[in-house]
């Protein structure tokens, strides 16, 4: 059986939610993962930095921005030696800088992803995927992206039918 592994970044703390700031225990991202975990059953892996972003929302926009502006790559933590046993991917981040966050590129960066599948689905509040499945593509060398999807972070709780639809497209393609 080919295994399939949810990689997801994601952060609680406070939040920005349609126009206002919110503290939240889970990160939308990481209720996306989970939901998307249930409906393949696949691994997951919280992509975690070593200094994670401030709880203070507009600090953090100031960290992501900094990191993005200087294409910085964040040290992270509790990852596994190696993907070899996964052939599926679902990489999940919210939308940063109108693409994905710079933790997930040094997650991209440590790891072969020749052959595999990428499947990238973001959180956002109105950027959509920005150029996430360009950047996706020049740091998981190798990779096979495939369709993803974007969900509105504060309408991740009720994402599950999207997210089925979604899963059940790669169905009509062999796996």
């Amino acid at each position: 059986m080919k295994k399939r592994l949810i990689a997801y970044f994601s952060r609680a703390d406070e939040n920005y939610f349609q126009g206002d700031l919110k503290y939240v225990e889970v990160g939308n991202t990481e209720i996306v993962a989970r939901k998307l975990q249930a409906i393949t059953g696949a691994d997951l892996l919280p992509i975690r930095m070593k200094a994670p972003y401030s709880s203070s929302y507009k600090e953090c926009v100031e960290q992501a921005r900094k990191d993005f502006d200087t294409h910085a790559r964040p040290e992270l933590i509790d990852l596994p030696e190696n993907l070899r046993d996964y052939t599926v991917i679902y990489l999940g981040f919210p939308n940063y800088c109108g693409t994905v966050p710079m933790p997930v590129l040094t997650f991209l960066e440590s790891f072969d992803f020749s052959g595999k599948k990428i499947r990238p689905f973001c959180t956002h509040e109105g950027g959509g995927m920005g150029t996430s499945e360009t950047d996706i593509m020049q740091s998981g060398l190798g990779a096979i992206l495939e369709m993803g999807v974007a969900i509105v972070g504060s309408q991740a709780e009720e994402c599950d039918e999207l997210l089925k639809s979604w899963v059940d497209s790669f169905y009509h393609h062999q796996e």
